[in-house]
C-alpha cells in the first residue's frame, strides 16, 4: 500500500562540503619572504655560531682577499672577514630598526589617539604640526638630531629616526580614532569614568592596529635603509662599528679597487631584507583591505 504514495515536502538539506584547504601561499601570507626573514633575524641574534673569523679584526695582511675557502665571502679594505660581519652586523641594524619602530609607534598611537579625541582646536593643532614635519625631509631632520646628540651610536640613531618616523602612521590613527569616537561602547566607556589610556587600550587600539600594522612594518625598512644612508654619506655609525651600513660606506673603495664582493654581498643580503619586509608589509595590508571589505 505504501508503494502507491509518494512522500513530497521539504527534504533534508545535506550538510554543505567543507571549504577547501588553502596552503598558506594562497591564503596570501609570503612564506618565502617570512622563511627568509626569519632566519635572517635568528642568525643575526645567534651569530656567534655562525661567525667563522672575529669580524672587528683587522687582518691587514688579508686585505680586501676575494672570497675563498677561508674568508667565505672574502675581506674589506681592512682585512676584516665579510661573512662574519654580515651577521655580526645585521644585529646592529635590524635593533636600530625595530627600536625605531618600537619608538615611532608609540609616538604616533599617542598623538594620533589624543588628535582623533580631543577638542577641534587641539586636533587642528596637533595636525598642523604633524603636517610641517611631513614637509620637511626626514633625512635632514635626522642628521641635525644626530648632529646635535653627539657621537652615533645604536641607541642614537635608533631614537633619531624613531623620533621622525611617526607622522605618517599618526594621521591614519587619527583617522580611525575620529571614526570610532562616536562608538557606543566608546561612549559607554566614556560615561562611566573610562580615562584616555583605557579606552585607547581596551577600546580604540585593538580596532586600529590592523589598519597601521602593514606601516609599522615599513617603517622597519625605512629605518635599516635610513641608518645604511646615514653612515653611507659618513655621518651613521663609525667604521669600528659593524653594520650593514657601514659595510656600504666603504663603497667607494671597492669600485675603485675592483673588489666588487666587498658591495655586492653585503648589499645583496640589505636589498633581500628588504624585499622581504616590503612583503610581509604589502601582505599585512592586503589582508586589512580584506577586513575592511567584509565590514
Amino acid at each position: 500500500m505504501d508503494d502507491l504514495f509518494t512522500v513530497v515536502g521539504l527534504r533534508p538539506e545535506a550538510p554543505p562540503p567543507p571549504p577547501p584547504k588553502r596552503s598558506l601561499r594562497q591564503r596570501g601570507v609570503p612564506v618565502t619572504a617570512a622563511v627568509f626573514l626569519a632566519a635572517m633575524v635568528l642568525g643575526c641574534l645567534f651569530c656567534r655560531a655562525l661567525m667563522t673569523k672575529d669580524p672587528t679584526y683587522m687582518d691587514l695582511a688579508n686585505c680586501a682577499r676575494r672570497p675563498c675557502r677561508e674568508f667565505l665571502f672574502g675581506t674589506d679594505t681592512m682585512g676584516r672577514d665579510i661573512f662574519s660581519m654580515i651577521w655580526y652586523g645585521g644585529r646592529s641594524s635590524l635593533a636600530i630598526g625595530f627600536l625605531a619602530t618600537a619608538l615611532s609607534t608609540l609616538i604616533a598611537v599617542l598623538v594620533g589617539a589624543v588628535s582623533g579625541l580631543a577638542p577641534r582646536w587641539l586636533d587642528s593643532l596637533l595636525m598642523r604640526l604633524t603636517e610641517i614635519l611631513l614637509s620637511v625631509p626626514s633625512l635632514l631632520v635626522i642628521i641635525l638630531l644626530q648632529a646635535l646628540l653627539g657621537r652615533p651610536t645604536v641607541l642614537s640613531i635608533a631614537l633619531v629616526i624613531g623620533l621622525t618616523g611617526w607622522t605618517a602612521v599618526a594621521k591614519v590613527i587619527r583617522a580611525e580614532v575620529r571614526r570610532m569616537r562616536t562608538a557606543e561602547y566608546v561612549i559607554a566607556a566614556r560615561c562611566v569614568g573610562g580615562g584616555f589610556f583605557h579606552i585607547l587600550r581596551r577600546h580604540l587600539a585593538p580596532n586600529f592596529l590592523s589598519s597601521v600594522m602593514f606601516m609599522v612594518v615599513m617603517n622597519v625598512r625605512g629605518a635599516i635603509v635610513a641608518e645604511s644612508t646615514l653612515s653611507f654619506l659618513g655621518v651613521g655609525l663609525p667604521l669600528e662599528t659593524v653594520s650593514w651600513g657601514t659595510m656600504l660606506s666603504l663603497a667607494d673603495n671597492a669600485l675603485t679597487s675592483g673588489a666588487w664582493w666587498i658591495i655586492l654581498i653585503p648589499g645583496g643580503f640589505l636589498t633581500a631584507t628588504l624585499l622581504a619586509v616590503t612583503d610581509l608589509g604589502n601582505a599585512l595590508r592586503r589582508g586589512a583591505n580584506k577586513g575592511h571589505s567584509n565590514l
